[in-house]
């Protein structure tokens, strides 16, 4: 979880039970379990995930009651662990995208997550198949039309608190709320035991043990990333690349001069898609390049907002190189966007298909095996004062799991042409969460 969303919630003295020892099956036995719990995705008519903290652990995120989890931590009075990157450049884990192929594969059929760190919408879980009991600490909501907005950095506030930012619709502009939780729920541990009760089976994937163990079909102690990559080698299917595409605006101004209109003043400023306000938590820095003009000096931009400000001739266009320094959780160092301006009004404004734009932009990722590749989806200028928008999105990370688990050539079911045996699901739980008798958090699959 994010160590801001945890520092955010309202004080609460007894958290349950923390800081319960890990078990780990022998090898031998790992094996059996896992290929036992493919049997039953085999099976299956019907499969739900529910999962929760234990399932983003391998993103760099800390859980709350593992041995060093956040609670634990803090029961002991020690300092918070540390995240090993930012919140918002956390990639979908190994287990996260097994799920959408099953999901694309007609085999999950729903998911129920606990975990308010948005990864499994990244992952690219379709939004109408997804319940996030706790929230999305970076969704905003309008209480008035009921629009939901998607960010790419944190929300400022949790609790179904007032935000800084209103609905865009130009009907309502209500102010926009967090969807996130301040305690005072029901614990969600309960949930699985309705699927027994409707004769449903649970597999519980966890190191520690839970209240539910003994209701549960298979428990098996492994960590969950494992855990899937055997299932999946056993039944021979492919957990498929990340690819993390960030999007970006880059507002052209400018301003004509009232005694000489052979001069223009302009400014230029790369921005957020959520608002001119709103953070660019991918990038670091920004870098203005005018390569045929040599007289203008390459301008360095360090600090947010982006934005350059000059004068020059109206009568000379300037073709401008604007190299984007990513921040700490990207694939690579930078891109370069090339960026020409004439100073007239724009004969080429388009509106692309953003979806179209954004699949071509991963499957030339994926041919290439690098990000940093750009496309623009739409350009168009807004008058009073006169400006350009261009709307670019830009690939800046790829995660392959095959590399993670390599596949096994001598373990698995040859299921090439046998997508009717596929997609059948099973109506189950696995539960990866760090769980307590009080409080367990536990994991649908």
């Amino acid at each position: 979880m994010s160590l801001g969303y945890a520092e955010k919630l309202s004080y609460k003295e007894d958290v349950g039970t923390v800081g319960m020892s890990e078990n780990f099956d022998p090898p031998h036995v790992l094996q059996q379990k896992i290929e036992e719990l493919a049997g039953l995705v085999q099976q299956s008519k019907h499969l739900v995930a529910f999962t929760g903290a234990g399932i983003s652990t391998s993103c760099g995120i800390p859980d709350f009651r593992g041995p060093k989890g956040i609670w634990t931590l803090q029961r002991e009075g020690k300092d918070l662990p540390e995240a090993s990157l930012p919140f918002h450049r956390a990639m979908p884990s190994l287990t996260h995208m097994a799920l959408v192929e099953l999901e694309k594969a007609g085999i999950l059929k729903f998911v129920i997550s606990q975990n308010v760190d948005s990864l499994h919408l990244r992952s690219g879980i379709p939004r109408e198949k997804l319940a996030e009991l706790h929230g999305n600490s970076f969704r905003e909501l309008c209480p008035s039309c009921g629009a939901e907005y998607l960010r790419d950095f944190e929300v400022e506030t949790i609790g179904m608190k007032e935000t800084s930012r209103r609905c865009s619709d130009e009907k309502c502009g209500a102010k926009l709320k967090d969807t996130v939780l301040d305690w005072e729920i029901t614990p969600a541990c309960n949930l699985p035991l309705k699927c027994i009760r409707g004769g449903g089976k649970i597999v519980i994937v966890n190191l520690q043990d839970t209240p539910k163990d003994k209701k549960a079909n298979l428990v098996i102690h492994g960590r969950v990333d494992e855990v899937i990559a055997g299932v999946f080698n056993f039944l021979n299917l492919r957990i498929p690349p990340y690819v993390r595409i960030d999007v970006v605006q880059i507002i052209f101004k400018q301003f004509a001069r009232r005694t000489d209109k052979k001069f223009v003043k302009w400014n230029l400023r790369i921005a957020s898609v959520h608002g001119q306000r709103a953070p660019l938590p991918f990038l670091q820095s920004v870098e203005v390049f005018f390569p045929e003009r040599p007289e203008l000096k390459t301008a360095v931009l360090l600090e947010q907002p982006f934005q350059l400000k000059r004068e020059m001739l109206r009568t000379k266009p300037v073709k401008m190189l604007l190299k984007l320094n990513f921040g700490d959780g990207c694939g690579c160092a930078c891109t370069t966007i090339e960026f020409p301006v004439n100073f007239k009004l724009l004969t080429d404004s388009f509106k692309h298909d953003k979806d179209a734009v954004l699949q071509k932009l991963r499957d030339t990722a994926l041919q290439d095996l690098r990000c940093g590749q750009h496309e623009f989806v739409e350009r168009r200028t807004v008058l009073a004062p006169r400006s350009d928008l261009t709307v670019c999105a830009i690939v800046t990370n790829i995660v392959e799991y095959d590399k993670i688990f390599p596949k096994s050539k001598e373990n698995g079911l040859d299921m090439e042409g046998n997508g009717n045996t596929l997609k059948r699901c099973l109506s189950g739980t696995i539960n990866e969460n760090k769980a307590s008798p009080k409080r367990s958090k536990e994991c649908l699959l």
